[in-house]
């Protein structure tokens, strides 16, 4: 396909019908891309890990999150139901009377969008002209949730072999600029720079450095701003190399602007609805990049399964790399 030629409905119909996974792994499927992380990749995954030191890749769920309203979104609110002051203060009872032996105890309760910091994508989350994965009616999905392709369907996976792609260490600066579209060539250029090569089954973690960016700056329109990410075009790079599911640190793991005119996540229809590839947002890969430049690796074990949120457009992970 001709980038310079590429009408948005054009565009979008042709990636939609060349790299579509409908019924590739049954009428039943609803992990799509997840498929192809097998026994023997986790296994051999796991097999890999040389350091054994494990690194958090989950923003915290605070009040200091990226969200400003847009799409509804907030960022997560907490608040505690029992404290150490009621403890201490004698306020905590059992059936009327105080806890044994000086027993006392703390929770919690929180509120937030479950698409508000780090999170997966599921397949219920993107609808184009009227279906979702696997040719499912998206009305399906009502105020009751999904009843397919939630969250919990993705929680036996999203566990094995991730490549962390480093595209600001591969070209020499500290981020990536906003509207700066990553294509074939540099995501093989990323692999090349990190000594890996990309199988099926991989998890990729691309780094863009706009987390690095935010947080000397502020967030800025973080949130559904511009931001750097993967070209549309890079999805035939995607199909050819069976990735599994992507992981970036941006809001919405695509370019923005968007390169297709008068398109809104252009990316998410084919790479979603179709191929059912597996998008994680907003991952915390800083510290990972400093752990693989020091130590010269970057292939590492990764284990991100989303909550199981029954019926949920997306859920956060407790993600960790392991190199």
């Amino acid at each position: 396909m001709s980038e310079r030629a590429a009408a948005p409905d054009e565009a979008i119909e042709e990636y939609a019908s060349r790299y579509s996974n409908w019924g590739r792994w049954g009428a039943d499927d609803e992990i799509g891309t997840a498929n192809l992380i097998t026994r023997e990749v986790v296994r051999d995954a796991a097999r890999r890990v040389r350091l054994g030191r494990v690194i958090g890749l989950g923003l915290p769920f605070d009040q200091n999150g990226p969200q400003n309203g847009n799409l509804g979104r907030f960022n997560c609110l907490r608040y505690s139901n029992v404290t150490g002051a009621d403890h201490a203060g004698g306020r905590q009872l059992w059936h009327g009377e105080p806890f044994p032996h000086g027993f006392g105890y703390a929770d919690d309760t929180i509120v937030m969008p479950l698409q508000s910091a780090t999170h997966w994508d599921s397949l219920a989350h993107i609808f184009h002209a009227g279906r979702m994965y696997n040719d499912r009616r998206a009305a399906e999905v009502t105020a009751a949730g999904a009843p397919h392709c939630g969250a919990e369907a993705l929680r036996d996976t999203l566990v094995g072999r991730g490549v962390l792609l480093d595209l600001p260490g591969s070209q020499g600066v500290e981020w990536l600029e906003d509207g700066h579209a990553i294509d074939a060539a540099q995501l093989d250029a990323a692999a090349e720079f990190g000594q890996v090569e990309l199988t099926e089954g991989d998890i990729v973690l691309l780094r863009t450095g706009q987390l690095k960016r935010c947080r000397a700056q502020g967030w800025g329109g973080f949130a559904g701003g511009d931001a750097p990410g993967l070209s549309f075009f890079a999805l035939p790079w995607i199909a050819e190399h069976g990735i599994a599911a992507v992981a970036s640190d941006t809001w919405g793991v695509e370019v923005r602007p968007n390169e297709l005119p008068d398109s809104f996540q252009p990316f998410h229809i084919p790479a979603v609805v179709y191929m059912g590839l597996m998008l994680g947002e907003m991952f915390d890969l800083e510290v990972l990049a400093e752990a693989c430049a020091e130590a010269g690796v970057y292939e590492v074990f990764v284990s991100a399964p989303p909550l199981a949120v029954t019926g949920s457009a997306g859920a956060p992970p407790g993600p960790v790399a392991v190199i």
